[in-house]
């Protein structure tokens, strides 16, 4: 049974379960806060609690073996990667998902990005589509996870979207988001090629990763 002496330590690691369980759950059901017409983030309206690294999370209560088991279970056994050089978050591909793509829709973020830069990807106007990002976080907790997604015709910016992707662990395996599903929009007006200028960054402001990729608008899928 804890003591009374627990009680902070016991706030602390309900503070990391909230953020790590339930961020992402509260976070998908805000649908205003997924489109931002201004550069400034303020109002999404959600303010950060104090970041903690892992090996002060594992230490709270370590003396609980439920607790300690629930721990391993949601964090990982520890750090991936131990080596500093390595990026403690790494994103490695982003997918167009759609059901009536004629082949996959992937660009590979782990080569060069600025080949991507030359190639143009192509979604039929009109479809229903999804974002899927795959990620890898390497030593640490990272909090506030958040993709940008910024997409602009002939030079000029015609959209903006965020997704909170939420909070994750380091482990082994990759760490995937999947956007809600989207509709391309369809006319003939917006039959072109997009710049996207994408950007994976967090609560503390820094990008993991950003790269820019075309996107073109088709009338269908083989279309000239």
């Amino acid at each position: 049974m804890l003591g009374l002496d627990m009680c902070e330590l016991g706030g602390q690691f309900l503070e990391l379960l909230w953020l790590t369980v339930c961020y992402r759950d509260i976070m998908a059901d805000k649908e205003a806060d997924k489109h931002v017409e201004a550069d400034d983030e303020t109002d999404l309206n959600y303010q950060p609690p104090a970041q903690k690294s892992l090996q002060e999370i594992q230490d709270l209560d370590k003396d609980d073996e439920s607790l300690n088991k629930y721990k391993q279970a949601l964090l990982g056994g520890g750090p991936v990667v131990n080596d500093p050089t390595i990026p403690n978050v790494q994103v490695t591909r982003l997918t167009l998902l759609c059901d009536t793509a004629p082949g996959p829709i992937t660009m590979d973020l782990t080569g060069d990005l600025e080949a991507l830069k030359k190639q143009v990807f192509t979604l039929k106007e009109g479809v229903d589509y999804r974002v899927k990002i795959h990620f890898k976080v390497n030593r640490d907790i990272v909090s506030g996870l958040k993709y940008v997604h910024l997409t602009y015709r002939k030079g000029m910016r015609v959209d903006k979207a965020v997704y909170m992707v939420g909070s994750y662990g380091p482990r082994a395996e990759e760490h995937e988001f999947v956007t809600p599903v989207e509709e391309a929009p369809k006319g003939m007006l917006v039959r072109t090629t997009y710049v996207i200028k994408s950007c994976f960054t967090d609560d503390d402001k820094t990008k993991h990763l950003s790269w820019e990729w075309n996107l073109e608008i088709k009338k269908d899928w083989n279309s000239n």
